[in-house]
């Protein structure tokens, strides 16, 4: 009786934790938030004031008293309070009014945090309301949620590529054979953009900006017509306003390094993968899911680094979410979840 009235109304909801953005999916409802992993607090009373959007446009924008952090690090948590405060905020807006059944939820968390970080998400997600906790890792959640045969005796390999952390994965038979996880991503990628245009440009820029670049004239490749634009920032040795043209070229060059580890982390995974499963992968090709994989030509790179076809998923930003939708949804969860049960 029990077990019919958690199925019948409790709305489970799928969580992709990431450093970057936060997703939420409920059954039956679908993906219903897609916000930036941000809190803003008042420091003088612990008062959280706005999370996700809203959070965000305060960064860099906000007086001594309120505080706008990121609580989630390299795809880690490194602030509980604030992860806690920011999961309940996400899970509240999740849940249906009047439920009386606390929710069930699947987690994506990356393949290489530790068993203490682990516990973190699973005590911040307690602490915010949940009935049950499973987590899943972000490489087989984005693999599922790219629609790959991930529980079929033959081998697929997914690049997810997200804030925080690059996770590289070759799946078979239900289960990760070899993998590859480093802190290196899209806020590494950013946070280069921001150094170079400060020792090339003496420009001081924030992180919105530093993203803005990259997403519209980043690149892993020559292109066929390079682009630029102007860039603005306070001019470090003047102290005032400053702009700048800057071209993709010149930010080819400033996120050569994140770029670099990135191939290297797919290389080493497919030098660690068996013969067997190394033909699979030649076959079917390499899968590029996270918001990282929307760089543009990072495909191109990784093709031609590795001599595997690669392929951007249908909907990169949302793999992982839509990973724990089919968790949720009964597929994959025996398989997936005989260890890691927390109650």
């Amino acid at each position: 009786m029990l077990d019919w009235l958690y199925r019948k109304f409790s709305h489970d909801i799928g969580i992709d934790l990431g450093t970057a953005n936060t997703l939420v999916y409920v059954k039956d409802k679908g993906i219903i938030l897609r916000e930036p992993s941000v809190v803003a607090i008042n420091t003088d009373t612990g008062e959280v004031l706005a999370v996700g959007n809203e959070a965000k446009d305060m960064i860099g924008r906000t007086p001594s008293s309120i505080r706008a952090v990121r609580p989630l690090k390299d795809g880690v948590i490194a602030d509980f309070e604030v992860t806690e405060k920011m999961l309940r905020y996400f899970i509240h807006k999740a849940r249906q009014p009047h439920q009386f059944i606390a929710p069930r939820l699947v987690i994506g968390i990356p393949s290489g945090i530790t068993d203490v970080e682990k516990r973190a998400v699973v005590d911040s997600a307690k602490s915010a309301g949940a009935r049950e906790i499973r987590l899943i890792e972000e490489p087989m959640a984005a693999a599922i949620g790219a629609g790959l045969p991930v529980t079929e005796p033959f081998g697929s390999i997914i690049v997810d590529i997200g804030g925080g952390t690059t996770e590289v994965a070759v799946i078979s038979l239900g289960g990760i054979v070899s993998s590859q996880s480093i802190r290196i991503a899209g806020d590494e990628f950013d946070e280069a953009i921001i150094m170079y245009a400060k020792n090339k440009f003496k420009l001081s820029i924030g992180e919105r900006m530093a993203e803005r670049v990259k997403i519209e004239i980043g690149s892993a490749t020559e292109l066929e017509e390079e682009k630029s634009m102007l860039m603005r920032g306070r001019d470090l040795l003047k102290g005032l306003p400053k702009t700048v043209r800057v071209t993709s070229p010149e930010i080819r060059e400033a996120i050569a390094d994140c770029l670099e580890a990135v191939v290297t982390a797919v290389k080493n995974t497919l030098e660690e993968t068996s013969p067997e499963l190394s033909a699979d992968i030649f076959d079917r090709g390499i899968i590029l899911a996270g918001g990282g994989a929307l760089l543009i030509n990072l495909h191109k790179r990784i093709q031609l680094s590795t001599g595997i076809a690669t392929f951007i998923a249908d909907d990169p930003m949302s793999c992982v979410v839509l990973g724990t939708q089919k968790v949720l949804e009964g597929n994959f969860f025996d398989l997936l979840f005989n260890t890691n049960k927390q109650k």
